[in-house]
């Protein structure tokens, strides 16, 4: 092999690992400093949906995977009274419920009675399989945040 097209094989590895290294970007909730999602963001798991733990750009986030990745967001707004599909989560430590909804490329599931709320997007591709177990391995770190009443009916 010769000089240069070892060095561009040596340059070419070098890129594609420091690939691997760079956090996910991910916009932080509005509520973000909320401290109450420190508790949440302390509680989550390292590996979701059998992907393992990312880093991330943005307080109180959390990202699982390199492709197609599951991520988890403290301190959106906490949604009202509402009639879209509430799903419950039965967790050691109490019920989560967690509102579902489809975009066109995603999964959202936004906890429902929690404050500050918890908001997990997981992209399609993963969702038929992974979206059951997923809120069930989040839900006891969203048990962590207060219960505001709400519940699903």
């Amino acid at each position: 092999m010769s000089r240069r097209a070892l060095l561009t094989l040596v340059a070419a590895s070098a890129l594609a690992l420091s690939g691997c290294a760079h956090p996910l970007v991910v916009d932080p909730a509005p509520y973000a400093a909320d401290p109450d999602c420190a508790e949440v963001m302390l509680a989550v798991p390292t590996a979701v949906g059998g992907l393992e733990m990312r880093g991330t750009t943005s307080q109180a986030t959390q990202a699982w995977g390199s492709e197609y990745e599951i991520v988890a967001r403290c301190g959106v707004e906490p949604p009202g009274p509402t009639t879209e599909r509430c799903v419950t989560v039965e967790t050691p430590a109490a019920s989560v419920d967690w509102l579902v909804s489809e975009t066109a490329d995603a999964r959202v599931a936004v906890t429902f009675g929690r404050s500050p709320a918890l908001e997990l997007t997981v992209p399609t591709v993963r969702a038929d399989e992974a979206v059951g177990d997923v809120l069930a391995e989040l839900s006891p770190a969203a048990a962590r945040a207060p219960s505001n009443g709400l519940e699903c009916s």
